[in-house]
């Protein structure tokens, strides 16, 4: 595991808040899942990567119901989600209807994917997919990631490619395929498709999402410089590469990358997406 993040918060003046909080009541933890899974919708939505129709979903593991996760209903905005529009999942595909979440169809290639990574992955407690325009772009190159900034260390030896195009993922076949793909890694590029990453919270897995799109983005950028200038790009050292990716990649300084999203959504949206 990935060495918990340097940085120098104290034990006070709100540090607690850029950390997941630690529920003994499962319900209140359920709510505060719900809760922040809305929000990331709300990133997502913002930054743009809910623009092609029913393309693009999240996955959230249910902490009282065995092998089911939280998903979004289909066709809801992105920018519109609450916490009561989530719908609540089981390992069959069924919508359960007893657990006060909402009654409506879901993205079926969802289903197929999420359903897979959470069964193959007992450590994934959540999951992003969307086809965000960088990060479909650079997925048709079927390569890795360039270890090329400092953030791009964060997927350094951590992520994979599924180098199979399959077609729409509605088979469940080919979600266990994608989760093959994935392996032990955190990410994912999905070739001639997108992105998807996970997490141990749906903080850290929106916050990989976002900063692998712009990974993407960055090195679309500088290779086409490199190219019109005639040279290549500067790769960053192996060791350099090593202790950066351990200082950064951990669960919680991914968790708390996210939170100053978390605060400017809650700001800008007086709460709705709690609702």
């Amino acid at each position: 595991m990935a060495a918990e993040p340097t940085v120098t918060m104290g034990s006070g003046n709100g540090a607690s808040a850029l950390r997941p909080p630690h529920h003994k009541d499962l319900q209140a933890k359920r709510k505060w899942m719900k809760e922040h899974m809305a929000a990331c919708f709300r990133y997502m939505g913002r930054e743009g990567y809910g623009k092609e129709g029913l393309a693009g979903h999240m996955s959230y593991r249910d902490p009282l119901v065995e092998h089911a996760f939280w998903t979004n209903p289909l066709g809801r905005p992105f920018s519109l989600m609450r916490a009561s529009d989530l719908v609540l999942v089981d390992h069959n595909g069924a919508v359960v209807e007893t657990e006060g979440g909402n009654v409506a169809p879901i993205n079926k290639a969802a289903f197929a994917i999420h359903s897979a990574l959470h069964m193959a992955r007992a450590d994934v407690e959540a999951a992003v997919h969307a086809h965000s325009i960088h990060g479909k772009a650079f997925a048709s190159l079927g390569i890795e990631l360039d270890t090329i900034t400092q953030d791009s260390c964060l997927f350094y030896k951590d992520h994979a490619v599924y180098d199979h195009f399959g077609g729409v993922a509605f088979d469940e076949e080919e979600g266990r395929a994608i989760a093959r793909a994935l392996g032990d890694k955190k990410a994912l590029i999905l070739q001639n498709h997108g992105l998807l990453t996970t997490g141990t919270t749906i903080d850290e897995a929106t916050f990989l999402f976002g900063a692998m799109d712009r990974c993407c983005h960055a090195q679309l950028l500088a290779d086409a410089a490199a190219a019109g200038r005639g040279i290549k790009t500067k790769p960053i050292g192996e060791e350099e590469a090593v202790y950066t990716h351990a200082e950064i990649s951990s669960h919680a300084a991914s968790y708390m990358q996210f939170q100053p999203e978390y605060q400017l959504i809650l700001h800008d949206t007086n709460g709705d997406f709690m609702l």
